[in-house]
């Protein structure tokens, strides 16, 4: 017996082609669900570190930066820029990123120009305050309190804890009798 003569059932092309569509079926709908960066079979979700880059910048801190400023007042207002570029020495860029699971992903560009070593003008994307960057960022806390199985009535039924008039004692440890560090002079 040939072990071709084993496999001609399995050979056969009418049985191969509804094997053949029912594998690729089955292993197309299960594609969309992985392919989702989100969750892997509808059920696990990946954890995703926070990406953060560049210098926050928020309205307080760009109330500060005036025409006229020197090199370094900026700085010290803003740290240092993400981006300066030799080509273009008399202009700074801070930018910030943020990916965030849960919070859609945020970007904000500022760009200080100068001329010599002064702030000649700086442009700046809609800038939030701080209270509104730190809410943006705030994940929304998903506390579900689970569902009580008691009802109203049963919990006041319930016999109410005797109180008990015992005081409870600090805890003993040994006693420990140490030798003076100093002896007397």
């Amino acid at each position: 017996m040939t072990c071709r003569s084993l496999l001609n059932p399995f050979l056969n092309r009418s049985v191969l082609a509804p094997v053949a569509a029912l594998s690729l079926l089955a292993l197309s709908a299960c594609s969309t669900r992985l392919s989702s960066p989100e969750t892997l079979f509808g059920i696990i979700q990946p954890y995703q570190i926070d990406v953060v880059q560049g210098n926050v910048v928020t309205q307080e801190v760009m109330a500060q930066i005036q025409p006229g400023l020197g090199r370094n007042q900026v700085r010290e207002i803003l740290g240092s820029p993400l981006l300066a570029d030799p080509f273009h020495a008399d202009r700074w860029d801070y930018v910030f990123t943020i990916h965030r699971q849960g919070v859609p992903k945020q970007q904000r560009s500022v760009t200080v120009f100068f001329k010599g070593d002064v702030v000649e003008r700086f442009d700046a994307d809609k800038l939030p305050s701080e209270h509104e960057f730190v809410a943006s960022i705030d994940k929304p806390a998903d506390i579900k309190k689970p569902p009580a199985n008691l009802t109203e009535a049963q919990l006041a039924a319930l016999p109410v804890p005797a109180k008990t008039d015992e005081v409870r004692k600090a805890p003993q440890g040994a006693v420990r009798e140490y030798p003076p560090l100093e002896s007397g002079r």
